[in-house]
């Protein structure tokens, strides 16, 4: 790592709190216009739709871009009982509708157990997974399908909170990797009427919190000096590092 006397005030970590809509990079490109900074880049992307906790990186902390971004992450999101979709979420057109049977609460968690601990995960075809160089969404806009290798992940947790036929508001702890949109959609699988995810966001990724993040509303509103104030130092990041 370098001299902390060669360190600039903007090294480190900016917790942002993304609203639906803007993708990550736009978030990015949001922080880059603040600070006057090239060198800005995020860790673990969220879907345009998505919201919560997005960790940007700045300066020399880019180097840690890896490392945080190999952390656990912990979702809320709401899914829809009754419909597939062919993206897995509320942005893909419909390819199944089917009867929801009678569920309750007790009953959607009895079976969220079977989804707990190491699983086989398909990526979904709208992702920025790779196939030969080429992302797959960049193939799912031109209409190609192409088989994809299932890849392992762990979730601790997987509860849900509340039902209201066919909605249902859940919690999930995970590996990173891991695609909320892919276990919702193998979970309506389970149940037999299929699923898609309607809401999401990300509360926690690794040892941070979406409380200790900014919104991005007042983050453009802000000019360089107020927005480093918000950074978590190099110096810092490199502490919760080796505590890990």
């Amino acid at each position: 790592m370098s001299n902390l006397q060669e360190l600039s005030p903007y090294d480190g970590i900016l917790l942002v709190d993304k609203p639906a809509g803007p993708t990550s990079h736009d978030v990015v490109e949001a922080v880059r216009s603040v600070l006057g900074i090239k060198k800005v880049g995020h860790c673990g992307t969220l879907d345009p739709n998505a919201t919560g906790l997005l960790v940007i990186v700045i300066g020399k902390a880019t180097r840690l871009s890896e490392k945080f971004t190999a952390t656990d992450k912990v979702y809320e999101g709401m899914l829809v009982l009754g419909v597939e979709t062919d993206t897995y979420d509320a942005d893909g057109k419909a390819v199944s509708t089917k009867p929801v049977p009678e569920l309750t609460l007790d009953k959607l968690n009895e079976l969220a157990k079977k989804f707990t601990g190491d699983i086989k995960q398909l990526p979904p075809m709208v992702s920025a997974v790779k196939k030969d160089g080429v992302p797959l969404y960049k193939l799912a806009r031109k209409g190609i399908d192409v088989e994809r290798e299932p890849r392992t992940v762990h979730i601790y947790d997987f509860t849900f909170e509340e039902y209201i036929e066919p909605k249902a508001w859940f919690r999930v702890a995970c590996s990173k990797g891991t695609y909320v949109r892919s276990l919702v959609h193998d979970f309506g699988k389970e149940i037999g009427c299929g699923a898609y995810l309607k809401h999401l966001r990300r509360t926690v990724s690794g040892k941070f919190n979406v409380k200790d993040a900014i919104e991005m509303e007042e983050l453009i509103k802000m000019d360089a000096a107020e927005l480093q104030k918000r950074i978590i130092t190099l110096p810092e990041l490199v502490k919760m590092i080796y505590s890990i």
